[in-house]
C-alpha cells in the first residue's frame, strides 16, 4: 500500500497550531522500530490478531504471543517492530516482546548489582541453571548454587530461592545471581555475631562436623570450634576417632577466641576435674597399683591406673633379671598389670612406674645362694671376646673370665675351651649384688699343675711331646698335665733354622731337654739340639750357670746367652695370637 507523503507547507503559528504540532511530533516519536505502543485488539483472523495503535493501519500480531486468548476489545501493550513491511507494507508487531522488555525495564528500575533478590529454578542450561525473577530468567553459575560442590543440581529444580545479583547487563538483558555468596555473606554475619557472645571459660554444646588426624571441627550453632586432640582426654588419644564420632553432641569448653582470625579453641576434657590434681596423695611414691597397658613403644609401656591418668613402665624396670630389649616381648596393649609407683612429677603430668618391685630381688639373697668358694653348675649361656657366661638359674648368670679357664694356656678366646650349651663346673670367685655380677673361674675346679712343676720336671730332663703351635719365635710342646714348653728357633736344630714351619710342623711329636723352669711366670724352655748332650756335658754346664743352669750346647755358647733367648721368645708369646703362624 502506497504512503502518500504530505505537501510541504508554511509552518503556521499561534495556539492553536503549537498544540497540534506538539501531539504530531509525538505520534513522531511513538511511531519508531522499538517503541512500546499501547493498543486495542480490534480483529481476529486465525492466528493473525490486529491491534489499532493509532497508525493509519492496523498492525499483526501472531495469536501464539498471547498468555490467555484475546479478545476483541481488549488493550494490550505491543512492540513496534517493523512500522511498514517491505512486503506487504503492513505494521508487524510483537506482544512477547514488548511484555520482556516490560519485564526487563521493571527489573532495572528494581534491582540493582548486589541486592538480593528471589527467584525460582525453572531449568538446566550448560554451566548452570536459569531462575525465574519477576518473569525474567537469570543465570546461576554451577559454582554458585550452594557453599559445597553441587554434582546433581535436579533437587534444586523449581525451588524458590534467594539470590545476590552479581552482575546486570542492560546490553544483553542479562542477570548473573548467585546463592552462594549470600549463605558466605549471612554465615560470615552470624559468625562474627556469633564469636562476640563467645566468652572464654564457658561451656557450649555443639556438634562433631568432621574429624582429623590433629582434632575435631565442633560446630556451635553456625560457627566451627577446633577441638585439638591434645585437650580431648586428660588420657592419651592415639586418634581422634577412638573418642569421636561425626554427628555425635558434645558439651564442650571454650579455651581461646580470636575474633581477629575468627577461631575457636576448645577444650573437651576441661568440663571434668584434673585427674592430676593432687596426685601424690592419692598415688604416694611406693605405692601397688593395679592397671592396663594402653600403649607400648619400645622404651617401655604406658599403664593406666586410673581414666586419664597413665604411667610409664621402662623396660628396664620388667625384671629383675631379664634384660628386656623390647617392652612388646613381654606385654601386649590391653594385659593388666601389678606395678609400682616409682616417682610422681606432677607438673610435667609424668609417672614413672615399675613391674619387678612387685616380686622379691633375687639377687639381694643371692649371695646365701651362691657364696664365695662355693663349687656351682650351669649351662654356658653366651660369649664375648673377654669371657663366658653361665647361666646359675633363670635370670642369674656367672661369668668365666677367659684368665680364668686354664692354668697351662693363654686363651684367647673362650670357644677355644668352651661350647655354647655345654653343662660346666666352676668355682664362685667373687659377688657383687649391687653391679649384679658374679665371677665365676673354671681353672680353679682344678689343681694348679705349675704349683708342683718343680717336682715333676728339671732342667736338663728329657720329655716328650707334642707340637701344639708354631709362631715366627719358635714352637710350643704340648707336655704332660696341659703344660707348654717354648722351643725357640735357635733351639730346634745344629743347623741353622730360617723358618719354624720348615723344620717342624704342629701335631709333629719331638724330644728335647729341659733348659728353663720359671714357675712364677709359669714358662718352660726347651732345646731339641740339646737332646743329644750327654749327662757329664749338662753337668759342666750347669756349674756355669747362676740363677738357672745354663748348660752349654756349642763351644763359645753358654745358656746365660740362651736364657736371653727364651725371655725374647715368651715375651714375643703374650703377643701371639693363633693365625698368626708363617
Amino acid at each position: 500500500m502506497a504512503i502518500r507523503k504530505p505537501m510541504a507547507r508554511t509552518p503556521k503559528t499561534g495556539p492553536k497550531y503549537d498544540a497540534m504540532a506538539s501531539i504530531l511530533n509525538a505520534q513522531q516519536v511513538q511511531f519508531t522500530a522499538g517503541s512500546i505502543i499501547e493498543g486495542t485488539i480490534s480483529a481476529i483472523n486465525g492466528n493473525d490478531v490486529f491491534v489499532d495503535i493509532g497508525y493509519k493501519s492496523e498492525g499483526v500480531v501472531n495469536v501464539n504471543e498471547f498468555d490467555a486468548e484475546p479478545k476483541i476489545g481488549e488493550v494490550v501493550n505491543v512492540m513496534l517492530v517493523e512500522l511498514e513491511n517491505e512486503r506487504d507494507g503492513s505494521v508487524n508487531l510483537s506482544k512477547k516482546r514488548a511484555d520482556e522488555k516490560i519485564r526487563w525495564d521493571e527489573v532495572l528500575a528494581k534491582y540493582t548489582e548486589g541486592c538480593v533478590v528471589t527467584g525460582t529454578i525453572t531449568s538446566k542450561v550448560r554451566g548452570g541453571l536459569i531462575v525465574d525473577v519477576d518473569g525474567v530468567d537469570a543465570f546461576l553459575p554451577g559454582s554458585q548454587v550452594d557453599v559445597t560442590p553441587v554434582h546433581d543440581p535436579d533437587p534444586y529444580l523449581n525451588q524458590t530461592y534467594e539470590f545476590k545479583v552479581i552482575k546486570i547487563s542492560n546490553e544483553r538483558r542479562n542477570i548473573i545471581i548467585s546463592r552462594r555468596e549470600l549463605i558466605e555473606e549471612r554465615q560470615a554475619d552470624r559468625k562474627r555475631e556469633l564469636l562476640s557472645t563467645l566468652v572464654k571459660d564457658a561451656r557450649v554444646k555443639g556438634k562433631v562436623k568432621n574429624i582429623t588426624e590433629f582434632g575435631a571441627f565442633v560446630d556451635l550453632n553456625g560457627i566451627d570450634g577446633l577441638l585439638h586432640i591434645t585437650d580431648m582426654s586428660w588420657g592419651r588419644v592415639k586418634h581422634p576417632g577412638e573418642l569421636l564420632k561425626v554427628g555425635q553432641e558434645l558439651e564442650v569448653v571454650i579455651l581461646d577466641v580470636d575474633l581477629e582470625r575468627e577461631r575457636v579453641s576448645l577444650g573437651l576434657k576441661q568440663a571434668s576435674e584434673n585427674p592430676w590434681v593432687n596426685i601424690e596423695t592419692r598415688y604416694p611414691v611406693g605405692s601397688r597399683l593395679h592397671g592396663k597397658v594402653v600403649n607400648l613403644v619400645p622404651y617401655g609401656a604406658f599403664v593406666e591406673i586410673e581414666p586419664g591418668i597413665e604411667g610409664l613402665v621402662h623396660v628396664s624396670e620388667f625384671s629383675w633379671t631379664k634384660r628386656v630389649a623390647r617392652a612388646s616381648d613381654v606385654l601386649n596393649v590391653g594385659d593388666e598389670v601389678d606395678v609400682v609407683v616409682l616417682s610422681i612429677d606432677s607438673e610435667s603430668q609424668k609417672i614413672a612406674l615399675g613391674i619387678r618391685q612387685t616380686e622379691a630381688n633375687p639377687w639381694d639373697t643371692v649371695q646365701d645362694r651362691y657364696p664365695v668358694g662355693s663349687r656351682v653348675s650351669g649351662k654356658v649361656r653366651n660369649f664375648t671376646t673377654y669371657g663366658a657366661f653361665v647361666e646359675l638359674e633363670e635370670g642369674i648368670d656367672g661369668m668365666i673370665h677367659v684368665s680364668d679357664m686354664s692354668w697351662t694356656r693363654k686363651i684367647n678366646h673362650p670357644s677355644e675351651v668352651l661350647q655354647k650349651g655345654q653343662q660346666v663346673e666352676a668355682i664362685v670367685l667373687e659377688v657383687n649384688s649391687d653391679d649384679q655380677r658374679i665371677s665365676l673361674g673354671l681353672k680353679q675346679t682344678q689343681d694348679d699343675p705349675w704349683s708342683s712343676i718343680t717336682d715333676r720336671y728339671k732342667i736338663g730332663q728329657l720329655v716328650k711331646g707334642k707340637v701344639s703351635k708354631i709362631a715366627s719365635f719358635g714352637a710350643f710342646i704340648a707336655l704332660e698335665d696341659g703344660v707348654d714348653g717354648l722351643v725357640h728357633i735357635s733351639q730346634i736344630s745344629d743347623q741353622h733354622v730360617e723358618k719354624v714351619k720348615d723344620a717342624l710342623k704342629a701335631g709333629q711329636e719331638v724330644e728335647a731337654r729341659i733348659v728353663k723352669i720359671d714357675r712364677d711366670e709359669r714358662r718352660i724352655g726347651l732345646s731339641i739340639k740339646a737332646v743329644n748332650m750327654s749327662d757329664a756335658e749338662l753337668a759342666d754346664l750347669a756349674n756355669d750357670t747362676t740363677t738357672i743352669v745354663e748348660p752349654k750346647i756349642k763351644s763359645g755358647e753358654n745358656l746365660g746367652d740362651l736364657a736371653s733367648a727364651f725371655d725374647d721368645a715368651f715375651a714375643q708369646s703374650e703377643e701371639w695370637r693363633p693365625g698368626s703362624q708363617e
